[in-house]
């Protein structure tokens, strides 16, 4: 009898065992009684050195947006703007290891370590932004994404940063000469150092968070950004003089960490792309209506803006050639050559 009674009780707790565990399974559970469970959310962390309020930002809630629609909630995208994860070389770092799934930055802290998306940021290399998209969207900038899965990083296509143009708080510049002596803060990369240093400048590298203290302490005279940045980082507080330079087209291709990217399925990895390419074509005409923006209100806001006269933009140009003769030899002359034929 008493057997009996120890079964009966053991099998009772296995029942509510079973019980309790049915109970507790996830939100999403198929109703058909096979006990599959859906799949757990992706969390998809992007982070971007630029402000809340940047086309670049924008372009990355607009992927998170499109991202979780197609998937039907199976990700879950967090954009981190403003620097808060680190300067882009941190966040190169994380994306590396996987702590960070995503970002979009501009090519020339990519060559730190992928050295010929130096390239990309030879001086006056593209004319304009539709001869840019062309190249890059073709053959020469998948030649370059390709490079990157080396690195830990994937790249799935070209976003824009815009052209760079100079500030500064000492003088207006209108010529070249104009800059030499200047204190500039250029990127962490040695073909901006090398191009400032051609033109007399005294070139000053640091991470974009924290230039606006550098520049409201006169550690550094001037800097060289796209228009956007200008004003999303309120530069024009600490700056008084813009010249439109238009040295380098930054592109600002948009990146996932290769650990990631290699968790995801082949329907996952689909979603993923299309909302790439969706954010791409976004955030490029985005970016040139902020561009526009940006320089009137610059001009409405205190500083003085400077166009160059054609004449001078070909002495700037002229200046630039040592960097040419320097950067085919490290990166290739095929590379450079083919580049320059693209944009006649």
């Amino acid at each position: 009898m008493k057997k009996f009674v120890i079964f009966s009780v053991l099998t009772c707790m296995l029942a509510l065992a079973g019980c309790s565990s049915q109970s507790a399974a996830p939100q999403g559970t198929s109703g058909s009684g096979s006990g599959e469970q859906k799949a757990e959310t992706k969390v998809v962390k992007l982070a971007v050195v630029t402000a809340q309020d940047r086309s670049l930002t924008k372009g990355l809630i607009k992927f998170g947006e499109i991202l979780e629609k197609e998937s039907a909630g199976a990700f879950k995208v967090e954009v981190y703007a403003d620097g808060k994860l680190g300067g882009d070389r941190a966040v190169f770092d994380a994306m590396k290891v996987g702590t960070i799934q995503g970002s979009t930055m501009s090519s020339g802290p990519i060559a730190v370590d992928v050295e010929r998306f130096t390239a990309l940021d030879l001086p006056f290399l593209f004319k304009d932004e539709k001869t840019a998209y062309e190249i890059l969207d073709g053959p020469l900038g998948k030649e370059l994404l390709d490079e990157l899965p080396a690195a830990g990083v994937i790249g799935l296509n070209y976003w824009e940063n815009g052209f760079r143009n100079l500030t500064n708080n000492k003088r207006e510049v209108k010529t070249v000469d104009d800059i030499k002596g200047l204190k500039i803060r250029t990127l962490e990369n040695e073909l901006h150092i090398d191009m400032w240093k051609e033109m007399g400048a005294a070139p000053t590298p640091m991470a974009f968070t924290e230039l606006f203290t550098a520049l409201e302490q006169n550690v550094v005279d001037g800097q060289e950004n796209p228009a956007g940045n200008v004003t999303s980082s309120k530069f024009y507080e600490v700056q008084k003089y813009y010249t439109k330079t238009g040295h380098v087209y930054n592109a600002s291709p948009f990146l996932l960490s290769k650990k990631f990217w290699d968790s995801l399925s082949d329907q996952e990895k689909e979603w993923v792309k299309k909302a790439a390419d969706e954010a791409k074509t976004y955030q490029r005409q985005l970016n040139q209506e902020e561009t526009k923006q940006a320089e009137e209100y610059l001009a409405n806001n205190g500083m003085t803006v400077t166009e160059l006269t054609a004449e001078e933009k070909q002495r700037f140009f002229e200046a630039m050639k040592p960097i040419y003769d320097k950067y085919a030899a490290k990166l290739g002359e095929d590379l450079v050559n083919k580049l320059r034929e693209a944009n006649k």
